[in-house]
């Protein structure tokens, strides 16, 4: 069921964005007069579900028919005819991996070599001036970054933000034991990260990983404070080394939840239910406490005593080199939830912070991309599956929309980079018109088009290839 609710969030999710982007192309490119001749909800190779367009004044309405596996079309009457360069066929595809708007007169996917060997008509692309054709290129960006900008600020007028100040909590942070080596402990708390004071503890990982934060103060558990400094380059080292995230709240469940099927503790017998007692005789009292002991047994056998029913068993699992054996744990409620407070926003203070929190989201994924060249990096890169997994497995709208937000403004930074066939590739091409004064010759952007389309489908399969590895062999 978990699955089935995920997977609908997704379609849902990518379904209002691939819209509102494609109207972001659609709405500049009328309003320059510039005919659009398809605009689809998912690609439709061969055939469509679904499409209407116009035909001598009426509309025409076509489905696939699964009965008699042919396409029927349908006439409805409907009033005014429209001039050629205003109509549009609209459709929705069978292959969900977004959208696209045909736009007569452009080097796009479809290639239409046929329509770009005639003279170019005044309602075609290539006909338009350079500034209205890169405002019809920019469209979908803009729209995809204004829609996740305005989202946050309605979730934060309606939800407010949860706070959490490090001072606050009794039993401190957990934190990862690779930080061992530099003097971060569980139990410590963060109070300050370049000397800019800590509110929620969310802000610490971000500003190590991704903000180069590296001067932190810490408050002991005996309450005495010192000031840690992070070597340069101690985001790849905590990334590689799979220490992230690397600070969080403490929780006491160290009852076993699920067994990871073929690793270490499934091998040596551990099952859902059991409690952990133990490990190298060291007693168990938060689960941080689990990551420490079995991390300082990395590439050894370490000593786990576990109780299941009455019975107190030792196992002995080989602990991999990232200090784990393969289990999760119940998640139940953290020592300090109860200092987890909701700061409410007046319309005005929404309104800002959104825009905080947009342009923070976009800064912080772009930051992220200098992971992807590392060969950790590489072999995380997830598919459709990866982004389902970004929606709760059951239905809450706050974390829909939170997520679509984010997805929003992925997709906004994704399709400006200036890759051929992407939003970015049609800008830098532009650009460079708009500065020399010469198009750039129809050949080039034939062959840009080809090469960026073969890049990205040779990502969209090494993306997806990673989700069905790691469904097979988690």
């Amino acid at each position: 069921m978990e699955f089935w609710i995920k997977a609908a969030q997704l379609i849902l999710s990518l379904s209002i964005l691939v819209i509102l982007h494609e109207f972001g192309h659609f709405i500049p490119a009328r309003l320059f007069k510039t005919k659009v001749e398809k605009f689809y909800l998912f690609f439709n190779p061969y055939f469509a579900l679904i499409r209407f367009n116009k035909v001598k004044g009426k509309w025409r309405a076509s489905w696939f028919s699964n009965s008699s596996n042919k396409e029927i079309t349908e006439d409805v009457e409907i009033e005014a005819a429209e001039k050629d360069n205003e109509s549009t066929e609209w459709g929705i595809g069978w292959l969900p991996l977004g959208g696209y708007v045909k736009i007569a007169g452009m080097v796009d996917e479809s290639m239409d070599k046929e329509q770009l060997a005639k003279p170019p008509k005044p309602w075609e692309f290539r006909s338009k001036p350079a500034w209205q054709r890169l405002i019809i290129m920019i469209g979908g960006v803009t729209v995809n970054l204004i829609l996740g900008i305005f989202i946050y600020i309605c979730l934060t007028y309606a939800y407010g933000e949860e706070e959490l100040k490090p001072q606050n909590l009794e039993a401190g942070l957990s934190v990862h034991p690779y930080l061992g080596k530099y003097g971060l402990y569980s139990g410590d708390n963060i109070l300050a990260i370049n000397d800019d004071a800590i509110t929620n503890i969310s802000e610490i990982n971000n500003s190590i990983m991704l903000r180069d934060g590296r001067k932190l103060l810490v408050q002991r558990e005996n309450g005495a404070k010192a000031t840690v400094t992070l070597p340069e380059g101690i985001e790849y080292e905590l990334f590689q080394k799979g220490a992230f995230p690397s600070f969080g709240l403490r929780h006491k469940s160290v009852v076993v939840d699920s067994v990871l099927p073929e690793k270490a503790a499934a091998k040596v017998g551990l099952k859902e239910g059991d409690k952990i007692l133990f490990i190298n005789n060291n007693k168990i009292a938060y689960y941080d406490d689990i990551q420490r002991y079995l991390y300082a047994s990395k590439g050894e056998r370490a000593d786990v005593t576990i109780l299941r029913g009455k019975d107190t068993i030792i196992l002995q699992p080989k602990v991999n080199v990232e200090g784990v054996i393969g289990f999760n744990v119940m998640v139940t409620d953290y020592v300090d939830a109860s200092e987890v407070k909701n700061k409410y926003y007046g319309f005005g203070e929404a309104i800002s912070t959104g825009i905080d929190k947009g342009f923070h989201t976009l800064s912080d994924y772009s930051a992220q991309l200098k992971f992807m060249f590392t060969k950790k990096g590489a072999s995380s890169i997830g598919g459709f599956a990866a982004i389902g997994n970004m929606f709760p497995p059951v239905w809450d709208w706050q974390q829909f929309w939170m997520t679509t937000a984010l997805i929003s403004i992925i997709l906004a930074f994704m399709n400006i980079l200036p890759i051929p066939a992407l939003d970015g590739g049609h800008v830098v091409f532009l650009i460079y018109e708009m500065i020399t004064g010469k198009e750039a010759p129809q050949k080039v952007l034939e062959y840009a088009q080809y090469i960026g389309f073969l890049l990205l489908m040779s990502l969209v399969l090494y993306a997806n290839g990673n989700d069905l590895m790691k469904w097979l062999f988690p």
